[in-house]
């Protein structure tokens, strides 16, 4: 075995301090998580036949028809108005978490 090889020893601050940052921005996110949770975000079909709300937590919290919306012959569609006004809501969602927390895990190599 060479003499003097191996790794350099770790200084003790170095790693210390990238806990405390690591710590830090855990919390910035748990704050950002709850922050992000307590909006809400909407989308809406047809020109508004189909408007549908949900919550940061993912959750939908209403669903609005107009009278025109509901054809008796074409349920069909109507069906597939709320399932694409529900995604589109969750996609807005998923997209403003994403950005937001993406953010905060720059500096961390993408771990979060």
């Amino acid at each position: 075995m060479a003499r003097g090889g191996g790794f350099p020893p770790m200084g003790g601050g170095n790693m210390q301090q990238m806990m405390r940052q690591a710590q830090k921005m855990q919390q910035q996110m748990v704050e950002k998580i709850a922050e992000l949770e307590t909006r809400s975000y909407e989308a809406s079909l047809g020109g508004g036949a189909v408007s549908v709300k949900v919550s940061g937590k993912r959750e939908v919290l209403s669903l609005t028809l107009t009278r025109e919306a509901v054809d008796p012959d074409d349920v069909d569609l109507l069906q597939d108005m709320i399932v694409s006004a529900v995604n589109e809501a969750l996609r807005k969602c998923d997209a403003e978490r994403e950005a937001a927390l993406g953010k905060l895990g720059g500096g961390m190599g993408g771990l979060f």
